[in-house]
């Protein structure tokens, strides 16, 4: 055989594809808890990586380094094929990287523009070119295909607008790669569609996706491949066309985690004595004549889309917003509470949607936020519930919702997103409520920690605890006992528990009826 034959016939090595991202071998570790231990991660352009794992598996310590508000212990980052240092997050800016979080920073009282401005390098001999900046929001917004008034304030924008805001401020800043955290955790299935559509307009045009979130048929869905972490270790990366949600879950949680299922009770529910009754309750213009009923031990279900007036139901409940008109009684008594604290004291008690700024105090640690629901108790009241009791009280909850803390006394600012919400869930079980209404109670919740939510819901009820659960994902109203739809602020109709499926309900969101799913 002559030379020339023998080159021809070598096995030829493939060339690596380019990668936009890399993190190799990253390792962290806060006091005595690892919370990262030598991960690696690789995102190409042009693609979707989805970062997948339970609360507290180190999704967000990764994302916190790779942003430059935590530095690593030991490990590299790679930059478009350059090994960069990342000390702060102008750092994080300067290299084209952009995050999107689930919190999503904005500043309320700015408008859109102002907000998608923030960071943008727009001057013109010193001073800022508002015109210019004008021209490329407008540039930004045709290329995601969504409009957002740029002069409104983003205190007055719905959920989803305020978070293609978020969206146009990445782009704004020329990101090429943007980490998405939980984007889709307030949206309605349209939104989401809207939101998929966009995200293969900006791979099409070579942009790296880093996408977080819980719901994995939609990370199946989305992502071209998948990263998962468990316990702070690399469990391992996988192409997503080769995964399904079973096995997804098994990766994630590491055993096989049970579908959400009607649950079963000893005679119906609805039978029982009425707790709550509500008539004719109106806050215009998002609120206006809603009739509900709800019985002890019962689990009701709030869908509808985002707009359609449930959170602002939930807020007149708890007191946290004025009556415009109509009445409410509890236990058959008058019910009308001025403030959430007479609410908690007559027994009725919130998981707000946006656990941040309304269900915890951050800067305090997991033993305050747990017990302050529980103001009720005479014996806290008066000054004699000690330190020591309540961060008993505190370990007890820790261990029995399942939270990943290093102590009751770390801040809970510094906890996961999942690991906040149960939490704000726990401290509001502890009160010991006759009413607990929850709104999106599973936003940010890993695949094992909602099951363990749910188990904990259903368990209340069958003690006799009453539950209103508000929620946007309508496969989980699975475990309630009847689901009111509301649209356009007023229930439009109820569906037993065995007809409130997924595409049933979607359609009366969004108007059908009754008679014309029959």
């Amino acid at each position: 055989m002559s030379e020339a034959t023998a080159l021809d016939d070598r096995e030829v090595a493939p060339v690596p594809e380019p990668t936009c991202l890399e993190m190799s071998g990253i390792s962290k570790q806060f006091g005595g808890h690892q919370a990262l231990e030598d991960v690696s991660i690789s995102l190409r352009p042009g693609r979707v990586l989805a970062l997948c794992g339970a609360n507290g598996a180190g999704k967000s310590t990764l994302v916190r380094i790779l942003a430059g508000a935590e530095s690593a212990d030991a490990g590299t980052i790679h930059v478009h094929g350059e090994q960069v240092s990342i000390h702060a997050p102008q750092d994080a800016t300067r290299l084209g990287l952009s995050f999107i979080h689930q919190e999503l920073n904005l500043v309320p009282k700015f408008t859109a523009l102002q907000n998608m401005a923030m960071g943008a390098d727009h001057h013109r001999s010193g001073v800022i070119d508002q015109r210019g900046l004008r021209r490329k929001a407008l540039a930004v917004q045709e290329r995601i295909g969504y409009r957002v008034p740029l002069d409104t304030r983003v205190e007055d924008l719905a959920v989803s607008d305020r978070w293609m805001v978020s969206l146009g401020r990445s782009l704004m800043r020329d990101a090429t790669i943007v980490a998405m955290d939980e984007p889709t955790a307030s949206f309605t299935q349209e939104e989401a569609e809207r939101l998929y559509g966009i995200i293969d307009e900006l791979t099409a045009d070579g942009v790296g996706i880093l996408y977080i979130s819980h719901r994995l048929e939609e990370v199946l869905q989305v992502a071209d491949d998948v990263t998962v972490l468990r316990n702070g270790r690399l469990v391992g990366s996988f192409a997503a066309a080769d995964l399904d949600v079973p096995a997804l879950t098994r990766h994630i949680v590491g055993r096989d985690v049970e579908e959400v299922t009607h649950r079963e009770t000893e005679g119906d529910p609805t039978q029982a004595p009425e707790l709550l009754r509500v008539q004719g309750l109106t806050r215009l213009p998002r609120v206006h004549d809603v009739d509900l009923t709800l019985h002890r031990g019962e689990i009701l279900g709030v869908a509808g889309l985002v707009g359609a007036g449930r959170t602002e139901l939930a807020r007149m409940l708890i007191g946290a917003d004025p009556v415009g008109s109509g009445s409410m009684t509890l236990d058959g008594r008058p019910y009308a509470p001025r403030s959430p604290f007479e609410a908690i004291r007559a027994g009725v008690a919130l998981v707000p949607e946006e656990r941040r700024s309304q269900g915890l105090i951050l800067r305090n640690s997991v033993s305050s936020n747990l017990n302050m629901a529980s103001l009720r108790d005479p014996e806290k009241r008066l000054g004699t519930f000690s330190p020591r009791r309540a961060a008993r009280i505190a370990r007890d909850a820790v261990s029995r919702f399942g939270v990943k803390a290093g102590s009751v006394h770390e801040k809970v600012g510094e906890l996961s997103g999942g690991n906040q919400q149960k939490i704000v869930v726990g401290k509001n079980v502890l009160a010991g409520p006759r009413l607990l209404i929850l709104d999106e109670p599973t936003v940010g919740v890993d695949v094992g920690a909602r099951s363990e939510i749910y188990d904990i819901i259903r368990a209340l009820a069958a003690e006799g605890t009453s539950i209103l659960m508000i929620s946007s994902d309508f496969e989980e109203l699975a475990i309630c006992d009847r689901v009111v739809v509301m649209r356009e602020g007023t229930i439009t109709a109820t569906v037993p528990a065995a007809r409130a499926t997924k595409d049933r309900l979607t359609s009366l969101c969004f108007g059908s009826t009754e008679q014309d799913l029959a």
